[in-house]
Formats: C-alpha cells, sequence, structure tokens
C-alpha cells in the first residue's frame, strides 16, 4: 500500500489528500521520520492544515524531539483531540513542564475519565494511585518511594576531597562519634546543598554519602511531590520526610531543588508558595525532630533557590562541586571503559586533553568513539578495539557542557557575591583562566 501510494504520488505531486494518506500509513508503521517528511510537505502546500499538523507533532514525539513537538501542540492548544491532548501531556512530562502536564491531565479527565493512564495517575499522585486514601489524606504504603542501601561509598568517588571533607565533618563525623558531637551541644542531621555544572556527579557523591554511614538513600525529585489538587503535593512533601525520618538514619536526596524551592519573591501561584513553605517547616522539624535526617540536595542554579533555604539550620553548608581534575577524569575514564575492548589506553593523556569536561561530557566523548568502532566493525566484520588516538579524536568533536555553566555562574559570582557565597566559583575561574 505504502510502494502503491508513493507511485501514485510520482504522477500527482500536489494531491494533498493522497499525501496525507501516505504520511497517515507511514506513521501507523512506525517510519516516523519518512511520515514527517510527507506531513512538513503538506503544510509547506496548505499552511495550517490541521491533520497535517498532529500527524507531524506525532512524528516528534516518537522520534524523541519533545520540545519540537510540544511546540506545535501548544499553537494547537484550543483545537486538540483527546489523544493528542494525552500525547501532549506526556512531552510535557519528558520536557520537565510538569505544572502545565498536570494542569492539561486534570482538565482532561475532567471532560474524558477514560483517558486516564495508570503512568500518569501515579506520576501526579491521583487520589486513586499508589494507596492513597483520599477520606484520611494518607499513603497506606511506601512502595511509591525508592529506597535503597547503596553499596558505593567515598572510595569509589574519584577525585572531589574537598567535597568529601565537608560532608564528612557534617554528616559521617557525628553519626560516628555521636558522644563527641553532643558533648558539644551538635546535633546529629542537617542539610547540604551541593550546586555546580549539570553531569558533574552530584547525585553520585549523596548516594556514596548513604553508602558510607550504611545508611538508607531515597532519592526524590519534583514529580514526586508536585500533585494537580491543591494540597496535595504538601501532603506528598511531608510523608517522604515522615518516611526518611521513620527510617532514620536516612540520607533523603532531593535532585533539582532550584525548582521545588525557588525563590518566593518571584512566584505568582501561590499553591506552590504554600509547598514551599512546607519544605521550610519539614526541613526546621517543627512537629517531627529531625535528628539523624540527612538532607542533600542538589542544583545546577543555586541563585534561584529562595534564601530562606540557606540559612543556618536548613541548608547550612552550600558546597561547590567543580568539574573532575586530571586524576578524577582518568578514574572516571577507566570506569567508563571497563569490559570494552580497549587498546592501551593512555589514561593521563586523555584526561590532559579534556579539561573542564564533565562526567558526562567523558560519557558523551566515549559513545562517540563506540560509534566510530562500532562502524568499523560493521564494514570489517572484526572486534576494533578503542585506542587512545580515538579518544582522542572523539575530545575534538565534543566540546564541554560546563562553559555555558560558567559564563551564567561568572555574572552571579562577580556581581551577586555579597555574602561570598560564589568564591569558590570565582576561586577555580580564576585559577584556569576560564
Amino acid at each position: 500500500m505504502i510502494e502503491a501510494l508513493k507511485e501514485a504520488l510520482a504522477v500527482s505531486p500536489e494531491n494533498i489528500p493522497l499525501r496525507l494518506s501516505l504520511a497517515d500509513l507511514l506513521l501507523a508503521n512506525s517510519q516516523y521520520a519518512e511520515a514527517a517528511d510527507q506531513y512538513k510537505e503538506i503544510l509547506q502546500k496548505s499552511y495550517g492544515h490541521l491533520k497535517a499538523q498532529l500527524g507531524l507533532a506525532a512524528c516528534y514525539f516518537y522520534l524523541g524531539q519533545f520540545s519540537a513537538c510540544c511546540i506545535i501542540y501548544e499553537q494547537m492548544e484550543n483545537n486538540l483531540p483527546d489523544d493528542a491532548t494525552l500525547l501532549y501531556i506526556k512531552a510535557l512530562v519528558q520536557e520537565k513542564n510538569m505544572e502545565k502536564a498536570a494542569g492539561l491531565y486534570q482538565g482532561l479527565l475532567v471532560f474524558n475519565p477514560a483517558m486516564a493512564t495508570t503512568e500518569l495517575d501515579q506520576m501526579f499522585r491521583l487520589p486513586a494511585a499508589n494507596g492513597f486514601d483520599e477520606d484520611e489524606g494518607d499513603f497506606e504504603d511506601d512502595e511509591y518511594l525508592f529506597m535503597e542501601k547503596p553499596n558505593i561509598n567515598f572510595s569509589d568517588v574519584g577525585g572531589m576531597q574537598k567535597v568529601k571533607d565537608e560532608i564528612s565533618l557534617k554528616i559521617i563525623q557525628p553519626l560516628k562519634h555521636p558522644e563527641i558531637y553532643k558533648a558539644y551541644g551538635k546535633k546529629t542531621g542537617g542539610g547540604i546543598l551541593l550546586y555546580g555544572p549539570p553531569g558533574c556527579g552530584k547525585t553520585f557523591i549523596a548516594k556514596a554519602t548513604a553508602g558510607e554511614i550504611n545508611s538508607k538513600f531515597i532519592a526524590i525529585g519534583l514529580h514526586d511531590i508536585l500533585d494537580m489538587w491543591i494540597g496535595n503535593s504538601e501532603k506528598n512533601l511531608h510523608h517522604i520526610f515522615e518516611t526518611a525520618r521513620e527510617n532514620a538514619p536516612c540520607v533523603l536526596f532531593i535532585d533539582e531543588v532550584d525548582a521545588l524551592g525557588a525563590s518566593r519573591a518571584d512566584l505568582k501561584q501561590s499553591a506552590m508558595r504554600h509547598t514551599i513553605n512546607q519544605f521550610l517547616a519539614e526541613m526546621d522539624g517543627i512537629d517531627s525532630p529531625n535528628e539523624g535526617l540527612l538532607i542533600l540536595a542538589a542544583t545546577n542554579a543555586p541563585w534561584s533557590v529562595d534564601s530562606a533555604f540557606r540559612r543556618p539550620g536548613r541548608f547550612d553548608r552550600i558546597i561547590f562541586v567543580p568539574p573532575p581534575d586530571a586524576p578524577s577524569r582518568e578514574e572516571i575514564l577507566k570506569a567508563q571503559l571497563k569490559d570494552k575492548p580497549i587498546d592501551n589506553i593512555d589514561y593521563a593523556k586523555v584526561a590532559a586533553a579534556t579539561a573542564e569536561f564533565s562526567g558526562a561530557d567523558l560519557q558523551a566523548m566515549v559513545d562517540l568513539a563506540v560509534e566510530d568502532k562500532l562502524e568499523a566493525s560493521f564494514k570489517t566484520g572484526l572486534l576494533s578495539p578503542i585506542t587512545t588516538k580515538d579518544l582522542l579524536a572523539a575530545a575534538k568533536k565534543h566540546h564541554p557542557t560546563t562553559k555555558e555553566w560558567f559564563a551564567t555562574a561568572r555574572n552571579y559570582a562577580l556581581y551577586s557575591n555579597d555574602s561570598g557565597q560564589y568564591n569558590d566559583i570565582l576561586d577555580y575561574i580564576n585559577k584556569r583562566k576560564l
């Protein structure tokens, strides 16, 4: 059928209904790239064609191009059929726009309850999901929280000695020597905010901290807290903290905390302000003590976190996590190349050529080298090992993503640093002349 439609289009290329039939058939057969080309052709000939726009947005979604998908759906927001609205919601989730996704999902279910999905119900904490008892306003079990006991510790973290020392003083030593800290009137527990460029190991070191003290570890993100129903976000947050307290000693790790602890002065929506106030109350331990509860949070944008979180007693230690230094890059490369076919890698040489690379950048570089080797292996039929030359060539293709972060951070460090909070950024920039 597809071939027949293509032949017909070759004879009648201006036939839009014919081209639309071909595009729809390609989409139905998961040939998304070809279908997208046909939908684009239709839109060039007939601007604003509704079915072509819907088809192209669907193709973008299945191709993983979620930003492009959302742009099309946003332009059509008032004319979307229910199935397209559901796809739009899923694309918004992929783009981390949870607030808008939750609002659209709530509106969709009001008019068409049959569009509900278990995945989205769980993500937005609907009353029927995860054992939530609407009458009691509480959860019946803790299965929705992923709790683990990590099998890694600080010995698995390459470099980052200053970061490990500060975490040890604040978190690890109080648990190992409680009597000494008690003599000085210091409590165990507390909060540390880790900040720095993305991909530099903030999550990994949080997990290693839990492993270092043999405690339980709970990692949460914005989607674990925010809820479309008023008041439920605060309940979710309280439940998470209560679960961590009941399992003390416990490391509670909050990723992208700037999204949850955003400056209240910048927020126009009162619902989010209530959630932030609840977060502050939980950190203070007003209703329940936080003894033995270790709160680690990570952010790429510390300047967006409400100043109330940064006062003593909450996140009273704010630690800069820089890109890995040369010895750390060597360790990361060895871990990433483990079990891969390699040939006499000069790790020191590769580490020297990857200054300012984050751990994620190093992984991207290795992936590029692997892809080149896969292509060569397909042609020759032989397994081709990765060499130092391959890694150096890949390093030239990939540019460190940390540079963009430092360009932004420099402005805050220079002009919004009255308290000296960003001195570590300035020291790092000056030493490396970034």
